[in-house]
């Protein structure tokens, strides 16, 4: 496939990134392709496959279905694009921003075949340390 423009990357990430909102893991896993490839920093040996895919989605939405995730900039790169991103993750009674990174590759179909995401996640585990604390 090949790059986006910043205006594709854009209207790609409208309709991609509010599917991580909520709970709903089959919407999320709707924008893969059967053979994707996803790496965050929770599962830095990445999860291969839509099957394993959807698996980690479920729990990971499961665990967060109230955070928001906004595009900041979309850079065109080989075969998709470089997403510069804005979570809001509510933790708590603590609601964090967090800024990071993830590169979105796309196959001819227009699914994601590869996202690796990157972001410093110390202020959340930090912050889930404390409620945990607060809590005990």
């Amino acid at each position: 496939m090949k790059s986006l423009s910043a205006q594709e990357a854009r209207t790609f990430a409208e309709k991609w990134l509010p599917a991580w909102t909520g709970n709903n893991p089959e919407l999320l896993a709707s924008f893969y392709s059967a053979d994707a490839f996803y790496l965050d920093p929770g599962v830095p040996g990445g999860v291969r496959g839509k099957e394993a895919l959807l698996a980690y989605f479920k729990k990971l939405l499961s665990y967060n279905p109230a955070w928001v995730w906004t595009q900041l900039e979309g850079i065109p790169m080989e075969g998709g694009f470089l997403n510069k991103w804005r979570a809001v993750v509510p933790v708590g009674h603590a609601t964090l921003e967090i800024i990071g990174v993830c590169f979105v590759q796309l196959n001819d179909a227009g699914k994601i075949q590869r996202n690796e995401v990157y972001f410093d996640r110390t202020q959340w585990l930090s912050e889930i340390a404390r409620q945990k604390t607060a809590i005990a």
